[in-house]
């Protein structure tokens, strides 16, 4: 049995993960680099151990040193949160070496899950929809022949990583040497492996994704989808759930190939299957798998009322899942607005600093996932994530209502945020009749 975790990430989903670990009676242990060890994440855990590291960031991604971490403090299993750790084979693997559990997939699912071309494969063995394209890494050399039989205009993607790197749009065959050797180096650079693949491009299309949970006793569920088409160069902004465009008879379909995907490639844990949705031929397709918890995770949360790391956690020791399908319903709508200290009228530069005031909002459907307080300071050296405002209502113009009242109430003085961004983006008539594609804010 899980007794004590250790929580191998810093910010805003260490204290998630944290608070669930406390809820199931468990001990959390934070981790924290030697320059970090009064970072707010640290006073949530009950034991804090230091890892040392030549970077400051370096120290939550040094795999080696974090299974020593969770041994050297008598932990029983790790988190990994999300980011790179959550996504890394090795490091799942080195934790079952060690005798820790590991909080997440197995290491073989996260493999597949993080070759996009095998999840591509993998989909369609499941008989899940896919975007027409290359069916395989391309060799460049053929990569025109290819382009022409899907049809410009064409998308290039890394076939390995995720954050919009190594993806390129070419219009016609006279950018496209240059696009994919610019594609893969950035790839390569990224994520150690230049491998691409193409697809055609639609140009109007909304991000949808399907949150799954699945056990080791042969149980999976879906828990509804979330939009996250507001988008800026591939980086989430904002999420909702339900999705406004679908059907029932769409969102059952959606939902029935979501978990057909993850029963192929033997999901365990919570996990997203992720789709986009082509406005102009009404249907949706696969993409890829994240295969770990996701930041817009707690719009699921508000709208089916399930703890989706806690349910990861009662996985993770064994337990089957506390629910069947039909025990899923969706109850009004959620939105998420993530805040992050950028400067919006800088191009989004990042604006550490430190905190001269802290005010998070209050009062009924809402809900802040953060992690700073007053005279908390900002590092240069981390993601810009600093919060996450919630808002749940009867139906998505109750949780507009919500949120808005929220991004008032947010007041975060002393760093540049993009509170601001969020409070405009609410009042856009387009965002509030739901007529959005991943491209509303693209700059």
């Amino acid at each position: 049995m899980i007794r004590r975790l250790l929580v191998a990430n810093r910010g805003e989903i260490a204290v998630r993960v944290i608070r669930a670990a406390h809820d199931l009676g468990l001990e959390a242990v934070a981790v924290a680099a030697t320059s970090d060890t009064a970072a707010p994440h640290v006073s949530y855990a009950d034991d804090v151990v230091q890892v040392e590291a030549r970077h400051p960031r370096a120290a939550y991604l040094d795999v080696d040193a974090l299974i020593e971490a969770g041994r050297r403090s008598g932990c029983d299993a790790v988190h990994p949160g999300y980011g790179f750790l959550s996504e890394s084979a090795a490091f799942a693997r080195g934790c079952e070496a060690a005798g820790l559990t590991f909080v997440g997939p197995p290491a073989d699912v996260i493999e597949l899950a993080g070759n996009k071309v095998a999840a591509r494969e993998t989909a369609v063995r499941a008989g899940a929809p896919v975007v027409p394209g290359s069916g395989g890494a391309i060799a460049l050399e053929s990569a025109a022949e290819i382009a022409e039989t899907i049809g410009y205009p064409v998308l290039c993607k890394a076939a390995f990583g995720g954050g919009g790197r190594g993806i390129r749009v070419l219009n016609d065959q006279s950018s496209l040497v240059a696009a994919l050797n610019s594609a893969a180096e950035e790839a390569r650079i990224s994520f150690g492996d230049g491998a691409l693949y193409l697809e055609r491009y639609l140009p109007r299309v909304r991000h949808i994704e399907v949150q799954v949970l699945a056990d080791c006793h042969g149980n999976l569920v879906h828990l509804g989808e979330r939009e996250c088409s507001i988008q800026r160069r591939h980086q989430k902004l904002l999420e909702e759930s339900p999705a406004v465009c679908l059907s029932d008879t769409q969102r059952q379909e959606l939902g029935e190939a979501a978990v057909a995907v993850a029963r192929a490639c033997g999901y365990v844990n919570a996990g997203t299957i992720e789709f986009v949705y082509d406005i102009d031929d009404e249907k949706f397709y696969f993409i890829e798998i994240n295969a770990r918890i996701q930041v817009e995770h707690p719009v699921t949360e508000m709208v089916t009322g399930v703890d989706l790391v806690v349910e990861q956690l009662r996985v993770a020791d064994g337990l089957p899942l506390a629910l069947a399908q039909e025990d899923v319903e969706l109850r009004g709508h959620a939105i998420e607005c993530r805040i992050t200290a950028e400067d919006v009228s800088a191009g989004f530069m990042p604006s550490p600093g430190t905190v001269s005031k802290y005010r998070v909002p209050g009062g009924p459907g809402l809900r802040v996932d953060g992690f700073l307080e007053t005279g908390s300071t900002v590092s240069p050296h981390y993601d810009s994530l600093i919060a996450k405002v919630i808002a749940h209502g009867k139906d998505r113009a109750a949780a507009l209502a919500r949120m808005r009242r929220g991004l008032r109430e947010f007041q975060i003085d002393g760093i540049a945020t993009t509170v601001p961004f969020h409070r405009d983006l609410l009042d856009d008539p387009e965002f509030i009749k739901g007529d959005i594609t991943t491209r509303f804010r693209e700059s």
